[in-house]
């Protein structure tokens, strides 16, 4: 059955070739960018056997921990990835568990990532020749980890296929899968600066990730090479029962995945459960702001722009040198994005927005419905991001001035996007799709309107940005105070001054502007 099952696999290869000049393509190219790295990694482990133990045990620690957490992250980013024999395929089929679970993971091998890993895991033997116990114990703790990186990947693998059904998952996968591109410039940073600044970084590192079923099963040829053997044991155990637990939380999501297909989920709501409608007064404002609101937390082109913001907290850490800088500035940053968002609110509504104009709700309290939606999570977030930081870094004197800064920014903003949004709209990604992708004809509307909207913003702040300046500069805490007072009152001041001016033009053009977004398709 292993046997017919890796045919099968090879079968259906062949086929997919075949049929797709495309598809032959781009394995051809895979194949050849494969081919370049498994060169380069061969070559330089050739070479590094002529290290000392050390450091060929920091190396091929870390390196190895890589490979191995690459296995595990990719099929979470990108579902779906070599799929020739997914197990939803075999649910008419009795086929022994044992038996499947032998020809998945033989078939897992059978591709260029599988090819790769485990040539260079076969590699590594050549750098501990100079040690042939060493050698011994890398050529089968080299095999385990291979067996370990496909065994990890098609669990993750299958236990989140019963979910891919939903649109849900979808959605949220699609904006999960570009957290590693976000975090990958703060995270190459970090690690650049610690390998910089600590000529020990790598070792200390390689001594942590040996402890883990990460880097174990690369650290135990060291072991024995530096004359430590029963470590080596403990260390391959390690290695071993990580494999043993993943064998048996596969076999029990396998059966599960065979039993139970994966299926399109239907969300149900018990009768009287009318979500954010039942905690927002029975008022045309209350009910914009309910669905608004419900919009932010279910719509993946408003929850895209909600998954960044924690994320902030991190890339201005690192961008602005710890904790100086950037980072003391994260309330603001936080509240200027967060208010600068509904800018294309009545855009994102597309041909729901006929509901606002054939129901004859009034400009004020379309205005009114959404800022209040956006502040109801908006402000409580910024004032965590502006207290947080000034508390963790022990710059609490800063408070007062940080907070008028956040929450005039905050108002202000929140105020002039509700009157950019009635006056102007551009194309903005439809319902549906994705949340980052850019639909033609877009550019030059939307980086008009949004540099003169953010040059705006700045001018009507420019009171609180002033007294900041004024405050660092002088160091007098009554300048923070009176950036207080100023971000609260012109803030607020602001925020009516933008609903009504909105609200205004929206009763002149709504019309228009149900037209206007009708086309944008």
């Amino acid at each position: 059955m292993v046997a017919h099952l890796l045919r099968l696999k090879l079968l259906l290869l062949r086929n997919s070739l075949r049929r797709s000049t495309a598809q032959l393509i781009g394995v051809i190219l895979g194949g050849l960018y494969g081919l370049g790295v498994l060169s380069f990694l061969v070559v330089g482990l050739v070479l590094l056997g002529r290290a000392d133990v050390e450091l060929i045990r920091t190396v091929l620690v870390v390196g190895g921990s890589a490979a191995v957490l690459g296995w595990i992250i990719i099929p979470i980013a990108a579902t779906g990835i070599d799929m020739t024999l997914d197990p939803a395929r075999f649910v008419t089929f009795a086929i022994p568990m044992r038996q499947l679970i032998a020809g998945l993971v033989l078939g897992g091998l059978l591709g260029i990532p599988g090819v790769v890993t485990l040539i260079a895991a076969l590699a590594q033997v050549t750098t501990w020749i100079r040690y042939p116990a060493a050698a011994l114990a890398a050529l089968v703790c080299g095999l385990v980890a291979v067996l370990l990186c496909v065994v990890a990947s098609r669990l993750v693998t299958t236990a989140v296929s019963s979910m891919t059904g939903s649109r849900r998952f979808k959605d949220v996968n699609g904006i999960v899968a570009f957290i590693p591109l976000i975090f990958l410039g703060p995270i190459i940073g970090g690690v650049t600066a610690g390998f910089q600044n600590s000529p020990g970084f790598a070792a200390s590192l390689a001594d942590v990730l040996a402890w883990t079923p990460l880097g174990a099963l690369w650290a135990a040829p060291a072991d024995i090479a530096a004359g430590d053997p029963a470590l080596a044991v403990v260390r391959f155990l390690i290695g071993v029962l990580t494999l043993a637990l993943f064998l048996v939380l596969w076999s029990r999501t396998l059966r599960n995945a065979l039993v139970t297909p994966p299926y399109n989920a239907v969300a149900k709501r018990a009768g009287g459960k009318i979500g954010w409608f039942g905690r927002f007064p029975a008022t045309p404002a209350g009910a914009v702001a309910a669905r608004a609101l419900t919009y932010w937390f279910r719509d993946p082109r408003y929850f895209a722009s909600l998954v960044v913001i924690p994320f902030l907290a991190v890339i201005l850490y690192f961008s602005g040198g710890g904790s100086e800088g950037a980072f003391a500035f994260l309330g603001p940053t936080t509240a200027f994005l967060l208010a600068w968002s509904i800018a294309a609110d009545i855009s994102y509504d597309n041909t729901a927005f006929s509901l606002h104009v054939s129901t004859g709700v009034k400009g004020r309290d379309d205005r009114l419905g959404r800022a209040a939606a956006l502040l109801v999570f908006a402000l409580p977030v910024t004032l965590v991001f502006t207290v947080l930081p000034l508390l963790i870094t022990g710059r609490a004197e800063d408070l007062p001035v940080m907070l008028g800064l956040s929450i005039g920014v905050l108002l202000t903003g929140a105020g002039l996007s509700s009157v950019v949004s009635a006056r102007y709209t551009y194309n903005v990604p439809l319902p549906g799709e994705s949340a980052f992708k850019t639909p033609p004809g877009t550019s030059f509307t939307m980086f008009a309107v949004q540099m003169v909207g953010w040059l705006v913003l700045l001018l009507l702040a420019l009171p609180e940005i002033t007294l900041t300046i004024v405050y660092f500069v002088t160091g007098q805490a009554v300048f923070g105070w009176l950036t207080l007072l100023a971000g609260v009152v012109l803030g607020v001041i602001l925020l009516v001054v933008g609903i009504r001016t909105g609200g205004r033009w929206y009763d002149r053009r709504a019309p228009e502007l149900l037209l206007s977004v009708a086309a944008n398709r």
